[in-house]
């Protein structure tokens, strides 16, 4: 089988080069060693109504094409309905939810275009694969143009609970569009039962046994926690000790205890409350000033935003307020990074830090906390305080786990890392790690592929009977035409 992944984010792979989030750095190695193609934005746009082009470049084993998205769409599409609309949503914030028609028109043009680009690569034996929440309309864009191999998507955040996504414009639309789809996959047994619930109420169709359905034929709705190179991370932190800005790092410290923090700068990560925890700790335990700091790296993200940029201000103003109660001339409690730093680099971050701070207020894995825990020193590892909101948190239940809404519960937890005699340390790292060797990046590639070749073969089954399903809840009755949200 031929396999192509899709997505908004690519990554390259070069050894300094940040990575643009947790999607690209997770998929980067496997496409690397699978051969697959990995189709998405070049990050440039396009005038006019030109065809696509894709430009291609090897990628290890497999190959990059990189897509000019139009530029007449490409903001309705981006900052718009996805991040404005689709992204407050998947995240629980429905107060941020903010989309004009304009804009939901745009992300339908822009799956279309993705749709017609894709073409180039099919051939009779390709499968494709649907990265997350900017394409939940691509799958039903590729039927209309008769595409019948099999083709699958997996969502990196949450999906919300129906009274939510029933908040984004147009959101009966697009949840019978992803029933084109042969495999639905989510980080955790939550967000599908979530998904589930949203097809039950908004489409009133019955569910077995997560097959769905519908008019585009059977779905699979199931679950696929996302993993990290395991092996690959944990022998890139062991290397980096030696890197210039880690043995700076270290020798800074003076032989102080650290705090680290690394997020992109979106409200759903909880950076206001995690500062607010470490203001609280201090202030409750003065022994610990001078002797533990916080790193936090923040990556500016969609700056042209408006609730990102009140963020990013809001955020500054806390870690100078901060910095100002408690920092002395000589000792800064919060060094406040804005840039973002290559997977070598951080490993080596990582592995300095006696404590990984991971406290979302809702995230779909969170890749930091499994990076996090590979990263350490079997001797002496560090601690993971995370948040019980992200999805990491069903798999590393030996983690410190906090509520980021409760600021002295967090405040008491992170003191409680940074004291924690190494037995207990040792303990709880092993059985984490043991968690990550289970789910590995290359398991959880492996794990989707297999099923959703076997989509094909239900195809040629009799559809299960579905006079009696078992809903999730009531549903209500159907009702004459359809819906625009």
């Amino acid at each position: 089988m031929n396999l192509v992944v899709v997505s908004n984010r690519v990554a390259r792979g070069k050894a300094n080069e940040p990575m643009t989030g947790g999607l690209a750095a997770a998929l980067l190695p496997v496409v690397e060693n699978s051969g697959a193609i990995w189709v998405g934005s070049s990050g440039r746009v396009r005038d006019g109504n030109q065809e696509p082009f894709a430009e291609v470049e090897s990628l290890g084993n497999g190959a990059l094409a990189l897509l000019d998205l139009p530029a007449a769409h490409y903001g309705g599409y981006y900052e718009g309905f996805a991040n404005s609309a689709l992204w407050p949503a998947m995240h629980s914030r429905p107060d941020l939810i903010r989309a004009t028609r304009e804009d939901y028109l745009s992300y339908r043009e822009v799956n279309a275009f993705m749709a017609r680009a894709l073409l180039r690569f099919r051939k009779a034996d390709t499968a494709f694969w649907v990265q997350d929440y900017h394409f939940l309309a691509l799958g039903t864009e590729l039927r209309d143009l008769g595409v019948t191999s099999p083709i699958g998507f997996f969502l990196h955040t949450p999906w919300p609970a129906r009274n939510v996504i029933g908040g984004v414009p147009h959101a009966r639309e697009l949840i019978e569009a992803m029933l084109a789809y042969d495999l639905i996959g989510f980080q955790t047994e939550e967000d599908c039962e979530n998904f589930v619930g949203s097809v039950q109420l908004e489409l009133d169709l019955p569910v077995h046994d997560g097959i769905i359905l519908s008019r585009h034929g059977r779905t699979r709705a199931a679950v696929f926690p996302i993993g990290i190179d395991v092996e690959r991370f944990a022998q890139q932190a062991a290397k980096a000790a030696s890197h210039p800005e880690v043995s700076r790092l270290r020798k800074s410290l003076n032989g102080d205890r650290l705090a680290i923090g690394v997020d992109r700068l979106d409200y759903s990560k909880g950076l206001t409350n995690r500062i607010s925890a470490f203001d609280r700790m201090w202030s409750a335990q003065p022994s610990l000033l001078r002797t533990a700091s916080l790193l936090q790296i923040a990556t500016p993200s969609r700056g042209a935003i408006e609730a990102y940029g009140n963020l990013q201000n809001e955020v500054a103003k806390l870690v100078s307020d901060v910095n100002g109660r408690h920092g002395e001339i000589d000792w800064t409690p919060i060094r406040y990074l804005n840039k973002g730093f290559g997977q070598a680099v951080l490993a080596g971050l990582y592995r300095t830090a006696q404590v990984g701070v991971v406290t979302p207020l809702q995230d779909g894995m969170n890749l930091v906390a499994k990076e996090y825990v590979a990263a350490q020193n079997p001797a002496d590892p560090g601690v993971l305080v995370l948040s019980k909101f992200a999805g990491a948190a069903n798999e590393l239940d030996a983690a410190l786990l906090v509520n980021p809404h409760d600021i002295d519960g967090m405040a008491r937890t992170i003191a409680t890392a940074l004291t924690m005699p190494l037995t207990e340390r040792r303990m709880r790292w092993e059985a984490m790690m043991a968690r990550l060797r289970r789910g590995t990046i290359q398991q959880w590639f492996a794990n989707f592929v297999e099923e959703l070749q076997e989509t094909q073969l239900d195809k040629n089954v009799a559809p299960p009977l579905m006079s009696e399903p078992t809903p999730l809840w009531p549903r209500r009755p159907a009702q004459a035409g359809a819906r625009i949200h």
